[in-house]
């Protein structure tokens, strides 16, 4: 049998290809859009893909079925009752697909979703005890899958179906079971995911503390807590994914634009993200832009910030930086991407037209202005959590993600200083403010990273 797992950085996603090269066929299980991995895997290993089967409708990133089966012929698989609005091969309760080697058993999951699926993975040449269980987004390593996404309407039923799922169905099966599941560390799918990639029933009973309650009342306390913040691009991916998504080839050609046509497609009310670092950005950026740089939550945050139907223009610093954006965006579903600035910042400047900065204080001037006892509005946009930790003395919490919900209240015209661990969020929380009309919103370099390092006092 031919298994290997594929890591999509950012979103914390992984997919997997299950196969048998004697036999020529090979399944890819939740396949990301961008889909050369498997073709790749397919032209070299001599294995014909015959199945792409999604463990439910994903949320958080747009399934590359409808690519592979473009490119190959395949067909889709999902769970019978899955609520898509395309042509699909529905899977049953306890049936069993084989290819060559590999045997995969059905099992009907609910709790994220309440239509996902589970795999149970046979080796054959190893014997007939199963060997892994590909759980989709029920059971990650050190969490389980949230089941508010469906709305509140349907959240008790939800938690209901998590416990049935695991505390009840996967009670049967033995701890040596080894889990695969479809997300990591770096997804919103649940609330404290690990980064490692994969993991037995038997240590999830025993260290992941989801799968600790000895009652469901406490379990349905528990999972009726907050989950994190859910992004605007959500509702999108998920519409995207029940209607089939539309095919790359059909998304708008990209263009390396002119600076005078750059700023027609902004009037037009083209969103403009920089995707240049920090520092890069404070010293001059176009008026109106938004800063996400590169890092590994990159999608999630451009899914809080831009709404998944706007047209958008990036600001890149070199042509391959365009091409892994575009990527990033057509992961989760913003296919309007019309093109980019040619020459960079650089032919924005020269051009003539006007530019904006974004002022970094270091953590020193702010000591220094608290030294002397100047007034100041200091936010820290940092996770309650985080701030529940430490903090800078004399700041307010208020979220990223309330800042990017437009839950708050800070008067425009006072000096706002914005800070997180390390910079990253609150540049987003400066652009975006500057954007909104707040001409006096400043950053704090290095972020509470600096400020901790620097020697200065916290409290909690």
């Amino acid at each position: 049998m031919y298994f290997k797992q594929i890591t999509t950085p950012g979103l914390g996603c992984f997919s997997y290809v299950i196969g048998c090269p004697s036999a020529g066929e090979m399944i890819v299980v939740d396949p990301k859009r961008d889909v050369e991995d498997y073709l790749n895997i397919s032209r070299e290993e001599g294995m014909k893909i015959v199945h792409v089967i999604d463990t439910h409708v994903h949320a958080d990133h747009i399934s590359g079925a409808q690519e592979l089966k473009s490119h190959t012929g395949c067909d889709i698989m999902m769970y019978e009752t899955s609520p898509v609005s395309y042509e699909f091969t529905p899977l049953k309760e306890e049936q069993k697909l084989t290819i060559g080697s590999a045997a995969l058993e059905v099992l009907h999951t609910p709790g994220h979703t309440p239509d996902a699926l589970s795999l149970l993975v046979t080796d054959l040449t190893r014997g007939n005890e199963p060997w892994m269980l590909l759980t989709g987004d029920v059971l990650f390593v050190n969490d389980i899958g949230r089941p508010d996404l469906v709305g509140d309407a349907k959240l008790d039923e939800q938690i209901q179906n998590l416990w049935n799922t695991l505390y009840i169905k996967f009670k049967k099966f033995p701890d040596s079971l080894e889990v695969f599941p479809a997300h990591g560390a770096g997804s919103l799918c649940g609330r404290g995911m690990s980064s490692k990639p994969s993991s037995t029933l038997g240590f999830e009973r025993r260290h992941n503390a989801m799968l600790g309650f000895d009652t469901y009342e406490d379990f349905h306390k528990e999972m009726s807590k907050e989950f994190p913040a859910r992004p605007k691009s959500f509702t999108h991916i998920i519409s995207t994914n029940a209607g089939g998504a539309p095919l790359l080839e059909r998304c708008p050609l990209d263009l390396a634009m002119e600076p005078m046509r750059f700023e027609e497609k902004m009037l037009a009310g083209a969103v403009v993200i920089d995707v240049r670092d920090a520092a890069a950005y404070a010293g001059y950026h176009i008026p109106g832009s938004i800063n996400i740089g590169f890092e590994p939550s990159l999608a999630n945050w451009v899914g809080m910030v831009v709404d998944p139907g706007a047209d958008i223009l990036l600001v890149v610093s070199s042509r391959e930086d365009y091409e892994r954006m575009r990527i990033e965006l057509h992961r989760i579903g913003y296919d309007n991407i019309f093109g980019y600035l040619a020459g960079g910042i650089q032919s924005w400047v020269f051009s003539g037209r006007p530019v904006d900065k974004l002022s970094i204080d270091s953590a020193q001037d702010l000591q220094t202005c608290q030294d002397q006892s100047k007034p100041i509005s200091l936010i820290d946009v940092r996770t309650p959590n985080e701030v529940a930790q430490s903090r800078i003395p004399g700041s307010v919490n208020i979220p990223l993600a309330d800042i990017l919900a437009g839950k708050f209240d800070l008067p425009e015209d006072e000096h706002h200083l914005l800070y997180c661990a390390g910079g990253y969020r609150s540049n987003i929380a400066a652009s975006y403010l500057q954007k909104h009309g707040y001409w006096n919103v400043r950053g704090l370099a290095g972020g509470f990273l600096a400020w901790n390092r620097a020697g200065y006092s916290t409290e909690k």
